[in-house]
């Protein structure tokens, strides 16, 4: 007898991944924007409230930052071997019960007590839940997805710092208020959809991934053009070559070692972005453009996001020199025309592509070299890298620009941090390509 799909199943074939994306831009919206995106808000209003330096209270954040470090490679391990729903679930729980600690605490250490809960909450959330859910439920347009889901980790910043200055400023503590907000948000929106909609792979609903329809006909197609030796044979061989290899394959490879170290450059050259206000502050007449810099910057980097995974689906390499390439002509703009405001912002706006990098190109780069067998495992690993470098390029670039001409100083290694950054990306493409050509 025949097992002809029914139209409600044809119907959620069609519909389903899309709602995988839903879930994702929820995920950076809600969650990552709010106890990342959104952290700043509080640090005057919670330093000045209990009466202690800025340092002090943002301490907390410091604690999250080292303790998401520690958590990565248990977050990859257990979304490797665990159902994603009570995974993201769980984290989520732990998201929005740290920040309902901090809207309910009354000293610095339940303050540094709620960021070792986030600290071990965020990072599937933050690091893996889009690029591991879009690997498994997409077959093409992977970049786009990603691409877009992250984008609104900007947007969603945008919005909820209006919304939570709001709130911070309708009473004296008014940030427990923005807080205890903060939680509700999180739990309310996110938890319907890990519970009821995420599923970690298509096969779990007896669906199959966007796109996968075309693969028999595209794999017979390879097949039959196995002796032309076109570029379309070799970037199938790659795409097969890379299935299946493990963690503990990847580790040996000197291609981990080069993502690793391309991910730490990439995440501490984003780590600038903090500091271009304080660069039009230091500029001649250009002390009004401070906030307009650091917006112009965020718009970059939350189009930027959408338009890298557009082209990273046609070429990762294409996709790597874009996103570079408009972080140095961005910063080559700032440098030379710092009295024109015009060109000004365009520099920041550019800089956003590369700010894109560091949550659109790692993933895709890591997929396209290792495979998606061990993926949570091997990112989580390479994710650990950014996550350390994000801990201490503050405090780098910020003894940079008090030197004398420092900004110039830190627009210059930016630029080498970049060019190394471009070298490390694409070996690894090279040395996959190698390979596949030898396996054929």
């Amino acid at each position: 007898m025949s097992t002809t799909p029914t139209q409600p199943s044809s119907r959620k074939q069609a519909v389903y991944p899309y709602l995988i994306v839903l879930s994702g831009i929820v995920f950076t919206a809600i969650p990552v924007s709010l106890v990342c995106s959104c952290a700043g808000i509080f640090f005057t209003p919670v330093s000045s409230y209990f009466h202690v330096p800025k340092a002090a209270f943002t301490g907390y954040f410091s604690i999250f930052s080292i303790t998401m470090v520690i958590f990565l490679p248990v977050a990859g391990w257990l979304m490797h071997r665990y159902d994603l729903r009570i995974v993201l679930t769980a984290s989520t729980i732990l998201a929005g019960l740290g920040c309902l600690g901090m809207s309910r605490s009354s000293a610095m250490w339940q303050f540094y007590l709620c960021g070792v809960v986030l600290g071990i909450g965020m990072p599937p959330i933050l690091y893996l839940s889009v690029p591991t859910l879009i690997n498994a439920w997409f077959r093409k347009r992977v970049g786009f997805f990603i691409g877009l889901c992250m984008a609104f980790t900007g947007i969603g910043g945008v919005i909820f710092n209006q919304i939570g200055t709001m709130i911070i400023r309708s009473a004296p503590d008014g940030w427990r208020r923005g807080y205890l907000v903060f939680a509700i948000l999180i739990l309310v929106v996110t938890l319907p959809f890990t519970i009821f909609v995420i599923r970690g792979t298509p096969e779990q609903m007896g669906l199959h991934p966007y796109g996968a329809e075309q693969e028999p006909a595209a794999a017979e197609a390879a097949s039959n053009s196995a002796d032309t030796g076109s570029k379309d044979k070799k970037d199938s061989k790659i795409a097969a070559s890379t299935v299946g290899m493990t963690a503990s394959q990847a580790l040996r490879s000197p291609a981990f070692w080069a993502l690793a170290l391309f991910c730490g450059l990439i995440t501490m050259n984003q780590t600038i972005y903090q500091f271009l206000p304080s660069y039009a502050a230091s500029l001649p007449s250009m002390a009004a453009y401070t906030g307009l810099i650091a917006s112009s910057c965020m718009a970059g980097q939350a189009i930027g996001k959408v338009i890298l995974g557009m082209v990273n689906d046609g070429s990762i390499v294409g996709g790597l020199c874009l996103g570079i390439g408009g972080g140095i002509l961005g910063v080559c703009l700032m440098v030379a025309f710092p009295g024109l405001p015009a060109l000004l912002l365009l520099g920041a706006f550019a800089f956003g592509l590369v700010y894109a990098c560091t949550t659109v190109q790692t993933p895709i780069l890591v997929t396209a070299v290792f495979g998606s067998r061990d993926y949570t495992n091997i990112y989580a690993r390479i994710q650990m890298v950014g996550s350390l470098a994000s801990a201490f390029a503050a405090l780098f670039w910020g003894a940079i620009a008090d030197q004398p001409h420092g900004y110039i100083i830190m627009f210059g290694l930016s630029i080498l941090i970049m060019v190394a950054a471009l070298f490390l990306g694409i070996i690894p493409l090279k040395g996959t390509r190698k390979s596949a050509t030898q396996t054929a």
